[in-house]
């Protein structure tokens, strides 16, 4: 009996090292994973487009992407920062940069191209988005266990986003290969006798959209947005109600004759033959200006470790990840 009571004792190690192996071989992925990697940056590199009064379509003014002018598709740049509150939630601070143009001349609708305005503009917006990601881009093993394969993580995540922010714009129109601001040109008689106030620079803005990802390796992810952004001004085209009286505009921009003025008369209604009168229709007030952005992203993740184990750090540096 004591012989056999050795006999065990001796024999306790061995089984507690022999059924350790597996846990110290595997590492399982855990529900709290995603907290490892709550921050991401993100980068953004595509185009923009303008959606107001001026261009578009063959017909009157359309609302949303309807009267939409793929020539006039300009460059667009982004950067953001994400922070995860849930593993399916969270939200992004973003600056993004776009250029938006439009032109009359594009169209085959008469009143539009009668008119024959034209425009440019930058547009700088800064925004916070409320993400929710029902689907999330995973590599590796379904658990993450070591050398395990079948039942792979998806490679593709689904989000979409909603947010608010501010924009700064400044239309221009090309004046003898120049380009002239139109705000200080007062173009539809802003600040004038018996014309509209002055509009400002900068407005709200609602952004939203939805994207697509796909997972490369652990930091790495790429991806395609398509952002639409609803703003509270009618002016980022310069366009937006009635023409005011054309030779009042050239008294206010230096007189008759000079050449001051004679450019603000012309940026106002440029059309060829007799210019519109005053209080004829120009814009459409209660059809705000809304812009497109469609970017390719690149994400990274910045993973954070929180343990005093040095250990288990290391193991989840040097993971294996089976695809």
């Amino acid at each position: 009996m004591r012989n056999a009571a050795t006999a065990l004792r001796n024999l306790l190690p061995v089984l507690a090292a022999w059924l350790c192996v597996p846990a110290v071989g595997q590492y399982f992925r855990t529900t709290d994973y995603w907290k490892t990697h709550r921050n991401e940056i993100t980068i953004g590199l595509g185009a923009s487009n303008f959606l107001g009064e001026l261009g578009g379509r063959d017909q009157i003014g359309s609302s949303f992407i309807w009267d939409l002018e793929v020539s006039q598709t300009r460059p667009a740049f982004s950067i953001a920062h994400r922070y995860y509150l849930r593993e399916k939630f969270c939200m992004r601070t973003q600056l993004a940069y776009g250029v938006l143009a439009g032109n009359d001349n594009l169209t085959e609708e008469p009143a539009r191209k009668r008119r024959n305005l034209s425009f440019r503009s930058d547009v700088i917006e800064l925004a916070m988005f409320l993400e929710f990601h029902p689907y999330t881009e995973e590599l590796g093993h379904l658990y993450d266990i070591r050398g395990v394969k079948g039942q792979k993580s998806s490679r593709v995540g689904l989000y979409g986003f909603l947010g608010v922010g501010g924009l700064y714009f400044n239309p221009k129109a090309k004046f003898n290969n120049a380009w002239v601001e139109l705000k200080p040109l007062r173009t539809e008689g802003q600040g004038l006798e018996g014309g509209p106030a002055e509009y400002s620079n900068f407005s709200l803005c609602i952004p939203m959209g939805i994207g697509i990802r796909k997972q490369l390796t652990k930091e790495l992810s790429v991806g395609l947005e398509m952002q639409y952004t609803k703003t509270f001004t009618d002016y980022i085209d310069d366009v937006s109600g009635n023409y005011y009286d054309n030779a009042l505009i050239a008294e206010a921009n230096g007189g008759q004759g000079s050449p001051s003025g004679e450019l603000a008369a012309y940026l106002a209604d440029p059309q060829t033959g007799d210019r519109y009168g005053a209080g004829e229709q120009r814009g459409d007030p209660d059809d705000l200006d809304a812009y497109l952005f469609l970017r390719a992203h690149l994400h990274y993740k910045l993973y954070k470790y929180k343990t005093r184990s040095k250990k288990y750090r290391t193991r989840l540096r040097r993971q294996k990840i089976v695809f």
